[in-house]
């Protein structure tokens, strides 16, 4: 790894202790990411093995060169295959900030709030570092990393960036200035009941996954209302395995769907299935 080698020796020499702390921090939660990587990789190697040789750990534990039990560590202790889902980390949870006419500083809706508490639990359960950021509305931000963004194009620049690489799904305003998201392929749109001349209790959502030409990993969920983004974020931590085991490394696109008693969905409905981009 001449890259991480040469970093690590370049911080050895940094003579700033405010420069040489900070950048020892970053590297610690890098290296530390890596080596949950590393474990998952491991992990889903034995299991690879193990159908190779029969099905037998014994075999698996011969030809790596250790311990069964330490090959029922392995499989107990590491992560499993689907964190590769998110990417490596760290992990950035983006939400989108509001700007109010009383106050200077951001707010965050109580649907973007609860959205991002539930991603952030998924993702440390899959253990990655994860730090929240806030998007300001006025300024153009990217992640510089692996990142989950929560927001549509008409909440910040980001939203728009994510949406204009989808070759499947279009999230735009329309008649009645009704937000909605189309199907390119088929021309069904997807409105939020929200907007109904009789609102119910119920939003539709967009769901991506971009594999970036850096190839860091940016799952985008942008809900018609905020409230649909919450849908999105329950969609994928209920089925982000079957996802991984369904779509690998790809990028793809869906779109849900929920119905709520408050904040809590009740149930959840797939719109358009997830596709892989062409």
């Amino acid at each position: 790894m001449p890259q991480v080698d040469d970093e690590f020796h370049a911080l050895r020499l940094e003579s700033d202790p405010v420069r040489r702390g900070r950048w020892a921090t970053d590297l610690l939660a890098t290296y530390q990411q890596r080596s949950v990587e590393l474990a998952r990789i491991r992990r889903a190697a034995v299991e690879e093995a193990r159908d190779q040789l029969g099905g037998s750990y014994t075999e698996v534990a011969r030809a790596f060169g250790l311990t069964k039990g330490r090959i029922t560590q392995i499989r107990s202790s590491a992560p499993p295959a689907h964190r590769a889902f998110f990417g490596v980390g760290p992990l950035d949870i983006a939400l989108p900030g509001r700007r109010l006419l009383n106050r200077d500083d951001l707010v965050i809706a109580s649907e973007d709030d609860a959205t991002g508490a539930h991603v952030t639990d998924e993702a440390e359960r899959l253990m990655f570092t994860v730090e929240r950021q806030i998007i300001d509305p006025l300024e153009e931000w990217e992640p510089a990393g692996d990142a989950v963004v929560v927001c549509g194009p008409a909440s910040a620049h980001i939203g728009n960036l994510l949406l204009q690489r989808d070759p499947l799904l279009v999230m735009t305003i329309g008649d009645g200035a009704r937000w909605g998201i189309t199907d390119q392929e088929t021309g069904e749109r997807f409105l939020s009941p929200l907007d109904d001349p009789e609102p119910r209790r119920a939003d539709v959502a967009y769901l991506a996954r971009h594999v970036m030409p850096s190839g860091r990993i940016v799952i985008h969920i942008a809900g018609v209302h905020a409230l649909g983004s919450v849908a999105a974020a329950h969609y994928l931590t209920e089925h982000v395995a079957d996802l991984w085991a369904e779509m690998g490394e790809s990028s793809f696109s869906a779109v849900v769907g929920g119905e709520f008693d408050g904040l809590a969905p009740t149930t959840l409905t797939v719109l358009v299935p997830p596709r892989r981009w062409p």
